[in-house]
């Protein structure tokens, strides 16, 4: 059998495809027994403070005429494998600066309305748009949101303790139905926060990384054209490395994943945590227009975590995406 198909087998059977839901959050040597299994949960209780405040007026008032950063793109699809010109590229989308106030015009809680519009808006600037680690070494980063840091704790207490570390990067993400995360893993211990809306996961343990049929492809970025001013794909130099990414666009759709692969779903609401693991595969979508935070933790570089992990990734091979037609 193929190594990464009995990987993939013994670990299911072993683990299932259930996943805990907590009612009241964790204390730290609960996490730290969370953590160190390393399973997706549900977990109740936990309200920072934007949670209580954070109405549109609220958000507007608090940032005024400031500007933040928010992502645009034709189909809500950023940093996803999109096709143009006959060929497959990985998207980055168009950046643009407006005020939380035209951020929100731009947004429905319409499902329809917001798929149906030709340009799609997300706040995903990420990388600790809130605060990021040098918040932590006393050497903090100019943030877009500032104004709302009174709002958001800068860790999770639970998680502080139990990793014995702080975050890396803490960030604000704001949407609505529009917009999708394709599939995607990071190097991060992810607690994710919804307070307003309901995120819709899709996810997958490390060990199932084969069935997402990786590929290479060209990179390319949406740009405003100089004349219509509409969005378009630009590819970028051949100097730009290709990325690598999934094939798989849609993997909550039947039939979209091989048959021996064990998709978990879950959908975090209002006034839910996530706790996602390092190294695990997730695509995520939305309903109404929603609002979410998260705080990224560094995962544990000694041991066999991160060993394993890249060994599930490197083993296979990764053809260039435009020498098939699997997209």
């Amino acid at each position: 059998m193929d190594p990464l198909k009995w990987i993939s087998r013994e670990y299911h059977e072993i683990n299932g495809s259930t996943f805990d839901v907590l009612e009241t959050v964790p204390s730290p040597l609960e996490f730290a027994r969370i953590a160190q299994i390393s399973r997706p949960v549900l977990i109740r209780g936990f309200q920072p403070p934007a949670a209580k405040v954070w109405t549109n007026s609220y958000l507007i008032e608090r940032l005024g005429s400031s500007a933040i950063s928010v992502a645009v793109t034709p189909n809500g699809c950023a940093d996803a494998v999109t096709r143009f010109d006959g060929k497959f590229y990985f998207a980055e989308p168009h950046v643009e600066q407006m005020t939380m106030a035209s951020f929100l015009s731009n947004l429905s809680p319409d499902k329809e309305v917001a798929k149906g519009r030709t340009e799609t808006y997300y706040l995903q600037s990420q990388n600790g748009n809130l605060y990021s680690s040098r918040f932590f070494d006393g050497l903090d980063d100019p943030s877009e949101f500032k104004a709302l840091r009174d709002d958001v704790p800068s860790e999770v207490f639970w998680c502080s303790e139990a990793l014995g570390r702080p975050p890396d990067a803490v960030n604000l993400w704001m949407g609505d139905s529009g917009s999708v995360s394709s599939v995607h893993s990071d190097p991060y211990e992810n607690m994710y926060t919804v307070i307003r809306g309901a995120k819709h996961f899709t996810l997958l343990p490390p060990a199932e990384g084969w069935c997402l049929k990786e590929r290479m492809y060209p990179h390319a970025m949406y740009t405003r054209s100089l004349g219509s001013q509409t969005l378009e794909l630009r590819p970028s130099s051949s100097d730009i490395p290709k990325v690598r990414w999934s094939s798989i666009t849609e993997p909550h759709l039947p039939g979209a994943l091989a048959p021996d692969a064990h998709p978990i779903y879950i959908t975090v609401k209002m006034g839910d945590t996530l706790y996602l693991p390092a190294g695990w595969w997730h695509h995520v979508r939305q309903s109404g227009i929603t609002i979410a935070l998260n705080w990224w933790y560094d995962m544990e570089m000694r041991g066999m975590n991160w060993v394993i992990l890249s060994f599930l990734r490197t083993i296979q091979d990764v053809p260039d995406g435009n020498e098939l037609d699997e997209v």
